[in-house]
């Protein structure tokens, strides 16, 4: 039955079109429906997914991006002499200034856990305590037992004392007096002896007292109260690291050794840490040390820096990114990276004189993802185009616009531009997972492209009508027709 309607409507539809065609079918024919302009639209060659005539653009959209006589719209900016900061950018590791894991150095049963877990600590407060019973008796008997010499050292000098008042009336031998002489500097000897075992039993007494070694923060404690604890433990209570300042390392080629001495050697370099995800600033900190070796596997040198982290923005174990200040280039030639283009012959921008493009070879310096120095071939206050390469040549006429590619309004037409406008080095942020900058989701067009889009669309709807630029209409059933290319 499906097969049948079909055929019916196509016999239906190319009669419709013959009489509309042909006048004089339409008139044998009288019960045909009258469909006015259907004749013309089955006449006209068929169309892209567009809606243009298949082999090419419409003719008047095409004279009108092709036309050697209309100026194309660009976006520009002028040259200009900065001051522009020397800097190494390098992906950094962030670590506690100083951590110690506390452990046990003595063996027993832990009675008290003194601790919150993540509580800021000072050096000396205590962490745990262990059963000092059987240590607090050994510190008593060494005490008793000094006692006990000190007592029998005095019966012996009294002795020796009688002794010699003997030897000397002659009632007594020298011998006796020589004898106990030596006993008393033996007794002397021994309670030497028994402060030292005092000092020992004391020290080891103080060791039932786990106190932090430094001030900072206890992680998660890894012993409970309760258990037996050895002082041949490996693993320890907790760990307590220092926070405030927090220390980052990082590794930077050793082609950058020299700058950074010679630097270093003028003052205390800045040290920025930048969010990965927003590249937002979190702390500022100074290089506090330049390893002494260079790894030869790496060909890096090892650095590390400080931080305050007033309000623990920094953690340890952190990945950051690091921006360490070198050195600055005074008064030299910037201009936006996105004007510079790469070709054949090396670096070129297209700088604007008389209301025309000029290719004008360049020299470029140091670059970063918003301005290139520019050491030779353009002086300031020329102006530098920054977007629309794909339709300037050396020579072709340009209009210069002065607004941003940001507030140009979206058009269906103008992706095709907009692609191009990104792969000649817009302002693009790159990811921080994704090499070379590249748009990790193709579905999703970066900025650049966005802006360059717009802007080549908006130019297209400048040169040729309100018709250019078409709003996209939705079907009935939600999809979005395809741009008109």
């Amino acid at each position: 039955m499906k097969r049948f309607l079909t055929l019916a409507v196509i016999l239906l539809v190319g009669a419709v079109v013959l009489a509309e065609r042909f006048p004089a079918i339409h008139a044998r024919v009288p019960w045909l429906p009258d469909v006015p302009g259907l004749g013309q639209a089955a006449s006209m060659k068929p169309t892209g997914a567009g809606g243009n005539a298949a082999g090419g653009e419409a003719p008047d959209r095409k004279r009108r991006r092709f036309s050697a006589d209309g100026p194309t719209p660009v976006l520009a900016a002028e040259a200009r002499y900065a001051d522009v900061p020397v800097t190494a950018e390098v992906l950094g590791t962030v670590q506690a200034t100083n951590s110690v894991l506390v452990r046990s150095q003595v063996d027993g049963k832990l009675v008290e856990i003194a601790f919150k877990e993540g509580q800021d600590v000072k050096k000396g407060d205590v962490l745990a305590r262990i059963d000092p019973a059987t240590y607090k008796a050994l510190y008593d008997s060494a005490v008793a037992k000094k006692a006990q010499d000190e007592a029998l050292l005095a019966n012996a000098q009294v002795d020796l004392v009688r002794y010699n008042k003997l030897a000397e009336t002659q009632y007594g031998s020298h011998q006796q007096a020589d004898t106990q002489k030596s006993l008393v500097a033996q007794y002397n000897a021994q309670l030497a002896q028994d402060q030292a075992s005092i000092d020992n039993t004391k020290t080891t007494l103080d060791y039932a007292t786990i106190r932090s070694p430094i001030d900072g923060r206890t992680g998660i404690r890894i012993v409970d109260q309760g258990n037996l604890v050895h002082a041949s433990d490996s693993t320890g209570i907790v760990t307590v690291a220092q926070v405030k300042p927090i220390a980052a390392v990082f590794n930077l080629p050793q082609q950058w050794l020299r700058q950074v001495n010679a630097a270093t050697a003028r003052g205390t370099l800045r040290l920025e840490a930048h969010d990965g995800d927003s590249g937002a600033l979190v702390d500022t900190g100074t290089l506090q040390v330049v390893d002494n070796t260079v790894d030869q596997t790496t060909g890096t040198v090892k650095m590390k820096g400080s931080f305050p982290n007033a309000e623990d923005q920094l953690w340890p174990g952190q990945f950051v990114n690091l921006r360490l200040y070198v050195d600055k280039l005074s008064h030299v030639v910037v201009v936006p990276t996105p004007a510079v283009q790469r070709g054949p012959d090396g670096a070129f921008v297209y700088a604007v004189k008389d209301g025309k493009a000029v290719m004008t070879k360049v020299t470029t310096g140091r670059q970063t993802e918003a301005e290139t120095v520019v050491t030779a071939g353009l002086a300031p206050p020329a102006l530098v185009i920054t977007t629309g390469f794909t339709r300037l040549t050396d020579g072709a006429k340009v209009a210069v616009s002065t607004a941003t590619a940001a507030n140009a309004p979206s058009a269906g037409g103008a992706a095709e531009d907009g692609a191009d406008g990104a792969a000649t080095g817009a302002e693009a942020k790159p990811d921080a997972t994704t090499p070379d900058g590249a748009n990790p989701d193709p579905a999703k067009p970066d900025a650049t492209t966005a802006g360059t889009a717009r802007h080549e669309a908006d130019a297209d709807a400048a040169a040729g009508g309100p018709e250019a630029v078409r709003p996209h209409r939705r079907r009935r059933d939600g999809a979005r027709p395809a741009a008109t290319n």
